[in-house]
Formats: structure tokens, sequence, C-alpha cells
């Protein structure tokens, strides 16, 4: 089946997530990114970022190469920003939100704390559906490699068959 992860990693963790999952199942990664950078370090970072978050804001992105036509699922990843979908990765729902509904979905989140199930729920919502084939909740995979990040990694992608 042929599968893109479409994803946006701030600080390294999403990446590097991504980059395990499609070379294991042999998927397309596309890396979005706003037009203007949010700050990725100190308050700044926290007080732009979550406050972009809660406002939903959508900023312009860099462009990228998604032909949804060309895939049967699409896996989402993002960075868990105040518990909401993260801003670039809002855009990208909102400029392909027809084509994203046909699609087979999973999706995976990093975060400091480890709580994905509110954000995973949010992202649902604003992709206007019920659930994803298979998610995944990391804690800071590049920042603070573990085991149990392993075994969610595994998981993961037997999840995705």
């Amino acid at each position: 089946m042929k599968t893109a992860i479409v994803y946006y990693s701030m600080g390294g963790n999403c990446a590097l997530i991504a980059d395990k999952v499609a070379a294991a199942i042999g998927a397309d990664a596309i890396r979005i990114e706003p037009m203007e950078a949010y700050p990725d370090r100190g308050a700044a970072k926290f007080l732009r970022g979550g406050s972009s978050a809660l406002k939903k804001d959508e900023p312009e992105l860099k462009a990228y190469e998604f032909d949804a036509s060309a895939y049967e699922r699409v896996i989402l990843g993002m960075p868990v920003w105040a518990s909401r979908v993260t801003p670039p990765l809002r855009t990208f729902i909102a400029q392909n939100a027809e084509t994203l509904r046909r699609k087979r979905i999973a999706a995976f989140v990093c975060s400091s704390s480890g709580s994905g199930e509110k954000p995973l729920r949010r992202l649902a919502e604003a992709l206007g559906i019920e659930g994803f084939e298979a998610t995944a909740s990391f804690v800071d995979p590049k920042d603070r490699p573990s085991e149990e990040n392993d075994r969610r990694l595994a998981r993961f992608i037997e999840e995705l068959g």
C-alpha cells in the first residue's frame, strides 16, 4: 500500500519517527514547514507556539509536494503543543481536507509528557473522522531515547502492517 507520512517537526523528534516509520514500511516522508519559523527555545517557544495552537492558527506553509491521488494511506505526525493540533499540520489538513477523508489515516505525536490521547482525539476531529488506523505517542524520542519509545515504535509499525 502506497503511504505518505506528512509531518511537522520543530526539534527533530517527529522527523526521527517519520524517518524510521518510512524506512520500515517503505513510505514517502513529507516534511511541512511554516513560512515563518516558530521560536524554538525559551519562553517564546511555549508562548508563541502554544498560543498559536490554542487559537487554531493556520500559518502559510513553504511549498511541499503531496499528490493525494498517489497514496492510499496518509500518516500524520506532529509535536504536541498545548494538547492541540500543531498549526502547520492544521494548515495542511485545511488544504487537503477532502482528499484526506477518503484515505486510510494513521497518526503519531511526540511530546515531553507522553500525553498523546487528547491531541490525537483533536486531530481526528480536525480531520472530520471517527478514528485512526493506528496511533502512537512518543516521549522526546530524539532527545531522550528509551526502550518504551522503541516498543511504541515497533507496535505502531506492526499496526500499520
